[in-house]
């Protein structure tokens, strides 16, 4: 862990001078993009302590996500604020983060989790994979140079994030003898649940402090949200979306070739509608 924690980088390495300023300020998408995301990206203390709790008495875990997870998904908070914060000076981030958090915080309850360590395991496996894949397209959907080396790293964050989820899922899946239906059923459900009230109540809070006039508006938010979508569709990566989410079913290679493409399908579904 500390030779990981050495080598990761800070938000001092990305250089916001270099951002052309009067260009990115006009595109109201990477606005909300960027600011919905630091919005979830800052509030991952509030879901990490229920893990911990969750994984009391497995110290490797628990080290882990106090140390590591939390460390680095807060750090991505803070990045993606400081880049709101240099575009769009006069946005209230603070303000309109305190109205996101009080709603939020009513989402991210224990009982919530998965019913086993396993399965939780599972599905923080295809959360992961759903953030990595979010921001791998965020990057490839600008031009901007320091955005696009932003997203990046925290793309390459959460790939990593994903492999220990993995990995201490394949010592969980043993202990508890559990079935490829039992993990394929936990997927399903948590990919369905992909684009959640997360993402939903950021948007509120978001259009709530940049457009108040608008924030009773749901055609116009629901427009917003459409925008959003339609960008990290057009710039997803659905192979290495699917090769992680299928991971976890560790199927054999003929099962595998069968299987992939409806199950593409359900997710091209999720992601992609």
């Amino acid at each position: 862990m500390a030779g990981h924690e050495a080598a990761h980088w800070k938000i001092e390495d990305l250089d916001f001078s270099r951002i052309a300023r009067p260009e990115v300020r006009r595109d109201e998408n990477l606005f909300y993009l960027v600011a919905c995301a630091s919005f979830v990206e800052s509030g991952s203390d509030l879901y990490t302590q229920n893990l911990v709790d969750f994984f009391r008495g497995d110290d490797e875990v628990t080290a882990w996500l106090t140390h590591q997870w939390e460390a680095e998904e807060l750090q991505h908070g803070r990045a993606l604020r400081a880049y709101v914060s240099h575009v769009w000076p006069e946005f209230d981030w603070e303000g309109a983060y305190r109205s996101f958090l009080e709603e939020y915080a009513t989402y991210c309850k224990v009982e919530l989790l998965a019913p086993t360590r396993g399965l939780e395991l599972a599905a923080r496996c295809v959360i992961e994979t759903g953030t990595a894949s979010y921001y791998r397209a965020l990057a490839r959907s600008t031009t901007e140079p320091v955005l696009r080396d932003l997203a990046s790293r925290i793309a390459a964050d959460e790939v990593s994030h994903y492999k220990h989820f993995y990995r201490f899922f394949r010592r969980y899946r043993q202990q508890e003898g559990l079935g490829r239906f039992r993990v394929l059923g936990t997927i399903g459900r948590r990919t369905l649940e992909l684009k959640s009230e997360d993402a939903d109540c950021a948007i509120r809070h978001v259009v709530r402090a940049r457009a108040p006039g608008r924030a009773a508006d749901t055609a116009y938010i629901q427009q917003l949200s459409a925008r959003m979508n339609s960008t990290v569709r057009t710039h997803l990566s659905p192979g290495a979306t699917l090769k992680m989410l299928m991971r976890p079913l560790e199927l054999p290679a003929g099962v595998q070739a069968v299987v992939q493409y409806p199950i593409r399908q359900f997710m091209e579904h999720v992601f992609l509608r």
